[in-house]
């Protein structure tokens, strides 16, 4: 029988595992809080200036779709868009006490490990401690 990820990994340890990590990240995200200002990348009342490269870029693109120019334009202006408003983002993590933010990590750190662990292949993890533990006792057994 097939296990998690196509393995013979744990099916039980990645729900486990998964069930950790998805309440540990909810638990985290549910303290942080996510607000928004002017824009004031390159000094304020500049978001005009970053759509130029967007604007231009457009155009070139719809006088010639080949125009590399065209493209280089478009997603640098993209990109300057992104940029922009992540940049202005402001993000805060709500006071909670200590133990609180140690299960919250604990939580999503654990349970990814038991993903990640759940998607090995069992059999060959025992097999491979295994050969390591033949190759000890050939070793002990010529001196």
């Amino acid at each position: 029988m097939q296990g998690a990820g196509g393995t013979a990994g744990g099916i039980p340890q990645f729900f486990i595992g998964l069930i950790c990590a998805v309440s540990g990240g909810w638990l985290l995200m549910n303290q942080v809080t996510v607000t928004s200002g002017w824009w004031t990348w390159w000094g304020p009342n500049t978001f005009g200036l970053s759509l130029l490269p967007f604007i231009i870029g457009t155009g070139l693109l719809f006088f010639n779709g080949r125009s590399k120019l065209g493209w280089l334009l478009l997603i640098s202006g993209i990109a300057i868009i992104l940029a922009g408003v992540l940049m202005n983002l402001r993000i805060y993590f709500q006071p909670t006490s200590l133990f609180n933010t140690l299960v919250m990590l604990a939580l999503l750190s654990g349970g990814i490990g038991l993903l990640l662990r759940s998607l090995r292949d069992a059999e060959q993890a025992v097999a491979r401690q295994g050969d390591k533990s033949d190759v000890s006792r050939d070793e002990s057994n010529r001196s």
